[in-house]
């Protein structure tokens, strides 16, 4: 008999951000990637898309380091956050209610078996556009900015963790996400995986923490229309002096079109061609890739950089063994 899905998660909402540079990592989210600002409060500003439909899609908050303060979803209902609270609770992944942040209602936080911390929520605030911010076409969000790289949405994130299997295993069996994709060593040892609680091929991934740090971030990504988008980023990025990581390449694994990129808090962020392929197949068969497929590169052959797998944050110092 085939399993029951959970079907309670809506969509990734938001994450929170910490930076050590709060100013110079403001200007660069909202003047060269060309999001919006859309409220403030205490050491935090809300940032967004230019079709995001919520109020917000990043949190940036001023911290002693860099790193992810939480991420968050958004449910399908109210009786569909009491499902996922209920079936949480008790599981040592629980932390409990909250009243919600700026933007949204009650919330429930729990964490994974890398202790990222992950947000549920329901009630949210639908972005209300001011006078000159209003697009022309209702079913757009926000006027086109023209400022910057103009980023549409986000789309997904990456987080490094310790476990990779025990946290594939939390999503699935607490979250209804699905797995899509995945790296799998010779070992049998799970080192990747991409997961999906959409008709998107992710919503997230995991890749393995060298450090054996729990908790740590990779990088946000959000998405641009185009790979000529993506192209003139990369102009946008080298005119403001911004440090280009690798790219603007193609991902062999989820075939994304990609630039990354590091803030000014040392956090990395990504800008991608990423909705083309969608996962529609209820009985989606997830794709498994091997060492010796991982170590012949991106999809047309570009060599994966050396700091794509040493760096996240928060920076940890490396023990020699």
């Amino acid at each position: 008999m085939i399993k029951e899905p959970i079907l309670d998660i809506a969509h990734l909402a938001h994450l929170e951000i910490l930076t050590p540079k709060f100013e110079e990592s403001r200007k660069f989210f909202i003047d060269v990637l060309g999001m919006t600002q859309s409220g403030e409060k205490g050491d935090s500003v809300y940032l967004r898309g230019w079709d995001d439909y919520e109020r917000y899609s990043l949190k940036l908050t001023a911290s002693k380091t860099s790193g992810l303060a939480h991420v968050a979803y958004r449910v399908r209902s109210p009786q569909a956050l009491e499902r996922r609270a209920a079936a949480l609770k008790g599981s040592g992944f629980d932390v409990g209610w909250t009243d919600g942040d700026l933007g949204h209602g009650k919330t429930f936080v729990c964490k994974d078996p890398d202790d990222h911390t992950i947000e549920l929520y329901y009630e949210t605030e639908w972005y209300e556009a001011p006078a000159d911010k209003k697009p022309a076409l209702k079913n757009q969000a926000q006027r086109f900015p023209a400022r910057g790289v103009n980023v549409r949405r986000l789309d997904h994130w990456n987080g490094l963790a310790v476990d990779i299997k025990a946290n594939r295993e939390f999503y699935e069996d607490y979250l209804g996400f699905r797995l899509t994709e995945q790296i799998v060593l010779d070992d049998g040892t799970e080192a990747a995986m991409w997961m999906t609680a959409t008709n998107k091929s992710y919503d997230f991934a995991y890749t393995k923490d060298h450090t054996g740090t729990k908790g740590r971030f990779h990088h946000v990504t959000y998405a641009l229309d185009s790979r000529e988008e993506i192209l003139r980023a990369a102009d946008i990025f080298l005119e403001n002096g911004v440090f280009i990581e690798t790219g603007p390449h193609k991902h062999a694994i989820q075939q994304t079109f990609f630039l990354y990129v590091y803030e000014p808090g040392g956090n990395r962020v990504e800008v991608a061609n990423a909705g083309a392929r969608l996962i529609l197949a209820p009985d989606w068969k997830p794709i498994r890739w091997t060492t010796a497929e991982r170590a012949k590169g991106q999809a047309w052959g570009l060599k994966t950089i050396e700091s794509f797998h040493t760096h996240g944050t928060p920076p940890v110092e490396v023990k020699n063994h």
